[in-house]
């Protein structure tokens, strides 16, 4: 456990280094990034591209549909699709901030890690839910403390950023949840079937749609594509859209002097009693209410 710590207190000044104010810092490793906060945040909704995320200070808590995740210090969390979350950092300050590695991940590149090692054979073709949160390991940390290290070597960064990446992927294939993550990348598998009805969803949330053209994309029965993208998912097919609709709203509101109204047109609402009515219920505020609250947040 000693050396296990060590470890964790090398990587935590590694991230501190680079972490010179709170937010999230974009490294040269093009899909590694770095977060630190010193307060409590607000809950922020946003797509979970597929990633893998470990916290070496503070505790987050993640909501997937009507899901719960906490995790913190000796734990990593992956999302293997594109996943609409809410996250809210619960345990940080200024002199303990929390602090997070992310590494973004591919389908391509977990097929890489799978052709090599032949890890998938005879498992499961039933899809798995596309988040899971496990512990972290001593090899699974050694590997993330490499390629961290290249921050501090960055003429080693186009060699070695590949190599240490896949041996991240490799330590979370081999672990509890790796199939979660494996089937992702296996094609003819019903992950990969929902995963391209939530690409369509992505690209087409503003519009209506009926649960069979959905079906006929994944290529599965009604009763089959519901029961596998609730597997994947945590949620519905239309609880998914809302909040992808709802998600870009909020966005839409804060970015711009849009009026209510034509916000909820925009993301595909016809009425915009029903767009206040969903956002009060997803972000606790009437639209204008929340974006207020946002705005004078934003200023202190």
């Amino acid at each position: 456990m000693s050396e296990k710590i060590d470890k964790q207190h090398e990587l935590r000044k590694l991230i501190e280094r680079y972490t010179w104010q709170d937010g999230v810092h974009q490294t040269s490793i093009s899909s590694l990034f770095l977060i630190r906060e010193s307060i409590i945040t607000e809950p922020i909704s946003r797509v979970n591209e597929p990633s893998f995320c470990i916290i070496v200070q503070g505790e987050k808590e993640v909501w997937l549909g009507e899901e719960y995740f906490r995790y913190g210090p000796w734990d990593y969390i992956v999302a293997s699709i594109d996943l609409p979350v809410t996250g809210q950092v619960i345990k940080a300050s200024a002199d303990s901030p929390y602090l997070a590695l992310k590494l973004e991940i591919s389908p391509i590149e977990i097929l890489e890690v799978l052709d090599t090692i032949d890890i998938h054979s005879g498992r499961s073709k039933n899809p798995k839910r596309a988040m899971f949160i496990s512990e972290v390991v001593p090899s699974l940390l050694d590997a993330v403390i490499r390629l961290a290290w290249l921050l501090d070597n960055p003429k080693h960064i186009p060699i070695l950023a590949p190599l240490f990446k896949k041996e991240i992927l490799y330590w979370v294939l081999q672990g509890p949840h790796g199939e979660a993550l494996e089937q992702i990348a296996l094609e003819g598998s019903n992950a990969i079937r929902i995963r391209n009805v939530i690409e369509h969803l992505l690209n087409n949330y503003e519009k209506s749609f009926r649960i069979e053209e959905l079906a006929d994309i994944g290529n599965m029965s009604v009763a089959s594509f519901h029961r596998h993208f609730k597997e994947v998912t945590a949620m519905s097919p239309i609880q998914f859209q809302k909040q992808l609709r709802l998600q870009e709203a909020r966005r839409l509101l804060l970015a711009e002097s849009s009026d209510i109204a034509d916000v909820a047109f925009r993301v595909g609402y016809e009425s915009q009693s029903q767009f206040s009515r969903e956002y009060s219920r997803m972000f606790g505020f009437s639209p204008r209410a929340d974006i207020n609250r946002l705005r004078e947040s934003h200023k202190t």
